[in-house]
């Protein structure tokens, strides 16, 4: 041991002569580690914004065989008898029971002037009873019958013309902007709501709505309600919890954005390794005098492998720490939007977790043990005599 902490503790010390190559391994190994965590903190930002939505006392109910709203139908006959069924709340509105139109919408994007999918949703007064997080941020709420609509924060962020008491013409009809809301960062704030029958109308459907949301009186409840819609022979209807619901909404893209994220930093991380043997490769190359004079003084080959080892190994945390840094600066909180799994724009925030950024330091460490460990069994395995005739 005193062997290793002697030679590794010289090799250090020598780090700042060798500066210009040990930049080459800290570089590539930080611009892998960026990328990494970069990517990776979209698909956790992503993720959490819709397992982040909903509550286990909410559920969903849609067509029977339908996998998200914009598949759905549910008739005006149907939402009113689900509203008799057992296990569902009552409230300052009734039976707290909201049919719902989930529909998209063609708007312009600020950042690139371009047609995007805005989520409309069309509600009723019981949804926000439902939906208690849902609170008016600016202006006011709409008017019930008109032709008004309110903003999430995150749509209006993204999407043109959604600024208070502006106008905007969707889907054939003038509605007026009265107000924004927030809904504590779920998927709702990529929205915009108007009332549900207006929607209806404008849309000339005829009633009926895409799917209903409900409030049960306990999230025990949930079976009692789905017993009872199952056992009714009218309705062909499928419950799930909402938190369910959107959980299963994120699965697809959350792991194309992890895979994808993979691949491109696997790719960067064979440069970075090569950057790594080529730089160790050099400085064993130029301490091969050195390393042989050590090795006739006594040091064994162990010591000398993990002394190339340990510089290398630094030389990556360094790298791993500063795009680790690099990452939590430029990504976390960034705001991004993306098609979620009703094909509709969704508005979220790239999340740079303490996972994430231990997993860009692991990273790393094993780009850095794979880069100095053909160089260090190099160094001691070249022969003594070998290595000091270039004295």
């Amino acid at each position: 041991m005193n062997q290793v902490f002697a030679i590794t503790g010289m090799n250090l010390r020598n780090l700042p002569a060798r500066l210009g190559a040990s930049l080459v391994v800290v570089v590539g190994i930080a611009g892998v580690v960026l990328v990494l965590i970069g990517l990776l903190s979209m698909a956790r930002g992503f993720e959490s914004t819709l397992k982040g939505t909903g509550q286990p006392d909410r559920a969903l109910i849609l067509r029977g065989g339908a996998g998200s709203e914009m598949s759905s139908w549910v008739s005006t006959q149907h939402a009113e008898l689900i509203r008799t069924k057992p296990g569902i709340a009552r409230g300052d509105t009734g039976v707290l029971a909201a049919a719902e139109i989930y529909v998209i919408a063609d708007i312009p994007k600020k950042r690139t002037n371009t047609a995007a999918n805005l989520p409309l949703r069309g509600v009723q007064p019981a949804s926000f009873e439902i939906r208690d997080e849902v609170e008016i941020v600016e202006g006011r709420n709409i008017d019930f019958g008109k032709f008004e609509l309110i903003a999430g924060v995150k749509a209006a962020d993204q999407f043109q013309g959604l600024e208070v008491g502006s106008i905007m013409k969707i889907r054939g009809a003038d509605w007026k902007v009265v107000g924004h809301f927030t809904t504590g960062g779920t998927i709702h704030e990529s929205e915009v709501w108007v009332d549900v029958q207006v929607l209806s109308a404008n849309l000339k459907r005829g009633g009926g709505s895409t799917s209903m949301v409900v409030r049960l009186l306990s999230p025990q409840d949930f079976d009692v309600l789905d017993s009872a819609l199952e056992d009714d022979p009218q309705l062909e209807t499928e419950l799930v919890r909402e938190t369910q619901y959107y959980s299963k909404q994120s699965e697809r893209l959350t792991a194309l954005i992890e895979n994808f994220g993979y691949f491109v930093a696997s790719i960067m991380a064979v440069g970075a390794i090569f950057a790594a043997l080529n730089t160790m490769y050099a400085a064993v190359s130029a301490r091969s005098v050195e390393i042989a004079t050590l090795r006739a003084l006594g040091f064994g080959p162990v010591p000398v492998v993990i002394s190339v080892m340990v510089e290398s190994l630094v030389l990556s945390l360094i790298g791993g720490a500063i795009g680790a840094c690099l990452a939590f600066v430029l990504f976390n909180g960034y705001t991004a939007s993306t098609m979620g799994g009703t094909f509709s724009q969704v508005s979220f925030d790239f999340s740079v977790t303490t996972d994430l950024i231990s997993r860009g330091i692991l990273w790393s460490c094993l780009l850095g043990l794979i880069g100095g460990l053909f160089p260090a069994v190099s160094a001691a395995r070249q022969p003594v005599t070998v290595a000091l005739r270039g004295m």
